[in-house]
């Protein structure tokens, strides 16, 4: 049976408005000149692209036999992988934390409610990680864009299933992924799964001092957490194909997450000096379920004019349900807490993108394209119990709602001025109308738009082969989160000025940023290069986060303060060793370091930086293949140190070392054994924010995250 072309419904639900752009014509030879770079074994994105970026792809992504994305990504050069306040980790560029990354999943935000936990390294064909700002993607990127792109082209017929076993003395348990697809002649279909159960168990420990301005230690608290739990996690992709008889094609693809999370933790706390927290010995049962589905139809083709048109249309659905039931007694053994608090959430979406590229004379490539999206999202809050009186104000029931509508166009031009000289020149325009409200304040909205002019320049050095030299300008901001923005707090058991509740501020402004980003490179044999780059971002309205009594409990909350500024240095060298050494063994090296620098106009002091920006990082990595061998080894370090972001905080962080090895047998074409193992050095994560009173002296809370070596083993098969 024949498909019904679907050209039609697409193109006037995502409100094409490009008639002109598609009726002009251009000559056959000069579409060819322009897209064609050359064989796709010759072609790198490193080197060729205007756009500079680098791309790890699939067979670097496998190496390690990763259980999850944020392993793969600290080996990239110039991105960092931390554990933040509340134990979960953080992706940063540049060495910043707070959002100042963007993360996209094939060049679009991530769906509410996704998280990089949720997605198995499995279904992934490449990383591109992008230092300067392109049109194309939204320019929510002060630090960089890190944009994962999902497997979808299919080639032949797979079949493929890895089984594995992960072990740690905190996390153990068992891994799982498939990949099927089979390719017809006019349709495909594929679909990959993956899933893991984790066993849970650990002791974390946590202290908090306060020092005097006389210098004599008034409060000393020492606690220990322990923590016995499971979590399970399961993730579907299937995802069809269609060619029609024209040529044009259609996808259908879902992506469907679900975890679900249950721990057992017990916090003891003990005091030698000073008066006991409110609760210092106290129990508590967790439920987390978290599920997520997102499905997009895509179009593409070409037009009579020989433009060609990309359009998607796509919905979202997340749900979030959490109970957290508590016990707990003061230090004299009374009951003190005996409750639970449940918050549920209901997010869901639409959107509808679009690109229209074509061709011209003078080897111009032009672009433009949209981005509109809708989001909803309803939130409850219900607290009990039978010991403790709520705070103030307080109700035991509250509700949340949220309205965040998104739209953005931009055009671009890859111009090949000659076979020397290309430029990108790109404008991008982003528009954010956010509605919130609940009952427990009142009703607040937010607009914000930022206009985003981008150029970048590739320069091949005439005379000197390989060698090039690139600069980027761009505008880039970073909009506050929609839970930065709503005027809601969120509490503590034992709240302090260094465990303070967190609370929202509607009057926060975008923050936004002029960067200049320039390198060299050299490129002088196959897959072997060197580059130093350097770059420099002036931040206007640059959010702090800011602490306060308010009478009764500790606040914290953002605020827009002056100015910042970023400047960074990247070295980067990866080349086989048969490039530097004749008859060379299969040998592949690879190192980088990155140094940061940041200040904030309004912060004095030595230590001043932006918010725990990581000062430097450094990777060193060898690969090695010999027969049905494949081995290797990599190192990542980041410096700690002591960050002031604000003049009342400070935060300060270990340097921590990590050391990961693989080696990888293949007993015949269609079976494979990876054994791997991460963290060798057994590096704990540990950080201490602090606050500082000219009254009361420094208040000070550490805590240490233990992290033994993890240990994988992995079966893989193809039939």
């Amino acid at each position: 049976m024949r498909l019904p072309h679907p050209r039609y419904l697409l193109i006037a639900a995502a409100g094409l408005s490009a008639p002109a752009l598609a009726q002009q014509a251009v000559p056959e030879e000069a579409v060819q000149k322009v897209e064609v770079k050359g064989t796709a074994a010759s072609y790198d994105p490193r080197r060729d692209d205007t756009a500079s970026r680098i791309v790890v792809r699939r067979e670097e992504i496998e190496r390690y036999g990763d259980t999850g994305v944020h392993d793969v990504l600290r080996r990239i050069p110039g991105v960092t992988v931390t554990v933040g306040v509340n134990g979960k980790q953080e992706v940063r560029m540049r060495g910043l934390a707070g959002g100042y990354t963007q993360i996209l999943l094939d060049g679009e935000r991530t769906p509410a409610g996704f998280t990089l936990d949720s997605l198995s390294p499995e279904t992934i064909e490449r990383i591109e990680v992008l230092r300067a700002a392109s049109a194309e993607f939204s320019t929510e990127s002060v630090a960089g864009t890190i944009n994962i792109v999902t497997r979808k082209k299919l080639r032949r017929s797979e079949r493929e299933a890895k089984l594995g076993y992960m072990h740690s003395n905190e996390f153990r348990g068992p891994t799982f992924s498939t990949d099927l697809a089979e390719r017809g002649e006019r349709a495909s279909w594929s679909l990959s799964a993956g899933g893991n159960h984790d066993a849970l168990a650990r002791a974390s420990r946590s202290y908090q001092t306060n020092t005097r301005p006389d210098g004599i230690v008034d409060m000393r608290r020492n606690t220990v957490i322990a923590e016995r739990g499971r979590m399970n996690r399961l993730n579907l992709g299937p995802r069809f194909s269609w060619t029609l008889d024209d040529g044009d094609s259609v996808e259908w693809e879902t992506l469907a997450n679900g975890s679900s999370f249950r721990n057992h933790a017990h916090a003891l706390t003990t005091t030698s000096a000073g008066a006991p927290p409110p609760t210092p010995d106290l129990r508590t049962l967790g439920a987390f379920d978290d599920r997520m589905l997102s499905s997009n139809l895509r179009w593409s083709g070409t037009l009579a004019s020989g433009a060609k048109l990309e359009t998607k249309l796509g919905v979202e659905r997340s749900w979030q349900d959490t109970r957290v039931e508590r016990s707990g007694v003061d230090g004299l053994g009374r009951p003190e807490t005996a409750g639970s608090v449940r918050t549920e959430t209901d997010a869901r979406g639409a959107s509808s993108t679009g690109k229209v590229t074509r061709a011209f004379d003078g080897g111009h490539v032009l672009a433009f394209g949209w981005d509109a999206r809708f989001n909803a999202s309803e939130d409850l809050r219900a607290e009990q119990d039978a010991v403790r009186v709520l705070p103030p104000g307080q109700p035991p029931r509250e509700t949340f709602d949220a309205r965040v509508a998104r739209a953005a166009v931009y055009a671009q031009d890859e111009w090949t001025v000659n076979p020397q000289i290309s430029l990108y020149l790109g404008a991008r325009w982003e528009g954010v109308r956010t509605r919130v409200s609940g009952n427990t304040f009142e009703p607040a909205r937010v607009r914000s738009s930022v206009f985003s002019p981008v150029l970048q320049t590739l320069w091949k050095l005439p005379g000197e082969k390989g060698d090039q030299l690139r600069l980027a300008l761009s505008r880039t901001y970073k909009a506050p989160d929609l839970y930065s923005l709503v005027p809601r707090r969120y509490a503590w058991e034992n709240n302090s000025a260094t465990e303070a509740d967190y609370q929202g501020n509607p009057h926060l402004k975008p923050e936004l940023a002029w960067g200049i980003d320039a390198g060299w490179e050299r490129h002088w044999a196959e897959g072997a290069m060197l580059s130093a780059s350097a770059s420099l971002r002036r931040i206007d309205n640059y959010t702090s986060n800011r602490i306060y009594f308010d009478g009764l409990r500790w606040i914290f909350t953002p605020a827009n303060e002056d100015r910042a500024a970023l400047r960074s240095l990247q070295l980067e060298a990866k080349f086989p060793l048969s490039a530097v050494m004749e008859d060379a063994p299969a040998l592949e090296l690879r190192a980088s370091v990155s140094r940061n620098w940041s200040r904030v106009d309004s912060v004095p002091g030595p230590y001043n930086r932006m918010e725990q920006q990581t000062p430097l990082t450094a990777n060193l990595g060898l690969d090695y293949k010999r027969g049905a061998l494949t081995s290797g080894a990599s190192l990542a370090h980041r410096r700690g140190g002591r960050v002031d972001p604000s003049a009342e905080r400070s935060f300060y962080t270990h340097a921590r070392t990590d050391l990961e090895a693989y080696a990888a047998w293949r007993f015949n074409p269609k079976l494979q054994l990876r054994l791997a193992g991460s963290n060798l050095l057994g590096e704990d994560n540990f950080f201490e924010p602090a606050y500082i009173d000219p009254a009361r002296g420094i208040e000070r809370r550490g805590w240490t995250y233990p992290e033994s070596p993890t240990l994988r083993a992995t079966l893989e098969m193809t039939f």
